[in-house]
């Protein structure tokens, strides 16, 4: 991926004011609210059979978590994404057996999460143009390890 320096900009200042203990359990919750397909990747998490419980569950949020965490690893190897996420894709393919697609519509909800955190002052089209570029070299790479 080419990244011109005001995408880099965007992106690495925007990710400096994230709470990934926020935006991370929001975008999971929607998703899994959203689109009940992608549960069935989680039956270890409990109860998420209504968005009660999916909005209750500690283990939702906590992945939320982590997934947001995770893409500091992007945001530290930005010239090279796809090697930083090999192991992580391979895990998801060969291992959860996560359909790839539910890494893209994560990404379009944590988009949304930050759309409404931060506002259309602050989360631009120029910046919200460079976060989805961001998330779909992202995602990409996570989905290398299935083609």
């Amino acid at each position: 991926v080419e990244w011109t320096e005001d995408e880099r900009t965007a992106i690495k200042s925007k990710w400096l004011k994230i709470n990934i203990e926020e935006i991370g359990p929001q975008a999971m919750r929607r998703l899994l609210i959203v689109c009940p397909w992608t549960q069935r990747h989680f039956a270890n998490f409990g109860n998420l059979s209504t968005a009660a419980a999916i909005m209750n569950n500690d283990k939702v949020a906590k992945h939320g978590t982590t997934v947001m965490g995770g893409l500091d690893r992007a945001i530290q190897n930005m010239d090279d994404i796809k090697n930083a996420y090999r192991q992580l894709s391979v895990m998801h393919s060969e291992k959860l057996h996560v359909d790839p697609d539910n890494f893209r519509l994560l990404a379009e909800h944590i988009t949304l999460c930050m759309a409404a955190k931060f506002g259309p002052t602050e989360f631009t089209a120029d910046v919200q143009e460079a976060w989805q570029k961001f998330l779909m070299a992202v995602t990409s790479a996570l989905a290398r390890q299935y083609h």
